[in-house]
C-alpha cells in the first residue's frame, strides 16, 4: 500500500539520540567558563575596575590553554568544541581587549581610537577564521605543528594590553602615551593576521621525565605566586619577552624550510641518479664500496 493506515492507539515513534559522554562535555564547559570570564571583563572595564578586568582576561587565557589539552587527554575533541572555542576566543581575545583599551585611554582619540579598537577586533576574527581553515591542510609537514601563522589570539590579547600594565607600574596616561598605544595596538593586530611564523608550544609539556616532575611543580607554583604578588611586573616582563622571541620563531621556521629544501633536492638527485648508467652513478660498481655523504 502506498499510504499506510494510521493507528490512533499507537503512539508515534520518537527519534532517540545517542547519549553524550561526559568526557566531551568537560572541555566545552571549560570553554564556556572562559567565555564568562571574558564577558565579565567587559563589564568590569565599563565600571572602571581595570585591575579585575585584566585579571579576568588572564583567567580566560589560562582556561583557553587548558580546554584543548583536556579535550585531547580525554579524547573528547569534537567539531562543536572547536567552533565554540573559536567563538569564545574572538570575544575573549578580540572584542574584550579592544574595549578595555578604548575605555582606558583610546577614547581620548575619539573616532580614531575607536577605529583602531575595531581593527584589532577584526584582526582577531580574521586570525581565528584563517586558523580554522588551515588546521585541516593535508599538505603541511609534520614540523609545521610547531608554529602558528601570525600571533595567536590569546597571546595577542595579553600582549596588546602592555600599555595598561605599564600604566599600573607608574607610566603616566598622557596624550603621547595614548598615541603610542594607538600604533602599538595597530601593530599587534597586523601581526595577528600576518604570515609570521610563531612558536606554538602545543607540543611542549606532553611528556615530562620523572626526574623533572618536582621541579616542574616548583616552577609552576613560583610563577603563580609571582603573578599574584607582582601581576603587572610579571605580565609586562612576559609581554616584552614574547615580543623579543618573535624573530626567533621566524629564524627557526626558515631553518626547517631550508632542511626540507635540502631533503627534497637530495631525493630528486637520487631519483635522477637511478636513471643513469651504472658507470656514472657514484658508488656503483667500482665505487660501490666507497661511502657517499650528503651534507
Amino acid at each position: 500500500m502506498v499510504f499506510q493506515p494510521i493507528d490512533p492507539t499507537q503512539s508515534p515513534r520518537r527519534r532517540r539520540f545517542k547519549a553524550i559522554p561526559v568526557r566531551t562535555l568537560l572541555p566545552n564547559l571549560i570553554t564556556l567558563l572562559a567565555l564568562c570570564a571574558g564577558l565579565t571583563a567587559i563589564r568590569l572595564a565599563i565600571e572602571g575596575k581595570l585591575e579585575l578586568a585584566l585579571g579576568a582576561i588572564v583567567f580566560a587565557a589560562v582556561l583557553d590553554g587548558i580546554d584543548g589539552r583536556v579535550a585531547r587527554m580525554l579524547k573528547g575533541t569534537s567539531r562543536f568544541g572547536a567552533e565554540l572555542d573559536s567563538l569564545a576566543d574572538f570575544v575573549n581575545f578580540g572584542v574584550t581587549p579592544a574595549l578595555i583599551l578604548y575605555f582606558w585611554g583610546l577614547h581620548q582619540l575619539k573616532s580614531i581610537g575607536w577605529i583602531v579598537a575595531l581593527v584589532f577586533a577584526i584582526c582577531a576574527a580574521l586570525r581565528l577564521a584563517r586558523f580554522n581553515v588551515m588546521i585541516d591542510d593535508p599538505n603541511k609537514p609534520n614540523w609545521a605543528g610547531n608554529f602558528f601563522t601570525g600571533i595567536p589570539a590569546p597571546a595577542g590579547a595579553l600582549t596588546v594590553l602592555l600599555p595598561i600594565y605599564l600604566f599600573f607600574l607608574g607610566v603616566p596616561n598622557s596624550l603621547f602615551t595614548i598615541w603610542l598605544t594607538f600604533f602599538y595596538t595597530l601593530t599587534i593586530g597586523l601581526l595577528m593576521v600576518s604570515r609570521l611564523p610563531v612558536f606554538s608550544g602545543k607540543r611542549v609539556g606532553k611528556r615530562v621525565p620523572p626526574e623533572m616532575v618536582l621541579p616542574v611543580f616548583v616552577v609552576a607554583v613560583l610563577i603563580f605566586a609571582l603573578l599574584i604578588a607582582y601581576p603587572w611586573e610579571v605580565l609586562s616582563f612576559g609581554a616584552v619577552v614574547y615580543l623579543i622571541c618573535l624573530p626567533l620563531g621566524w629564524l627557526s621556521y626558515r631553518d626547517y624550510v631550508r632542511k626540507d629544501a635540502l631533503a627534497g633536492a637530495a631525493a630528486g638527485g637520487d631519483g635522477a641518479a637511478a636513471d643513469l648508467p651504472s658507470d656514472t652513478v657514484p658508488g656503483a660498481d667500482g665505487d660501490r664500496n666507497r661511502p657517499t655523504h650528503l651534507n
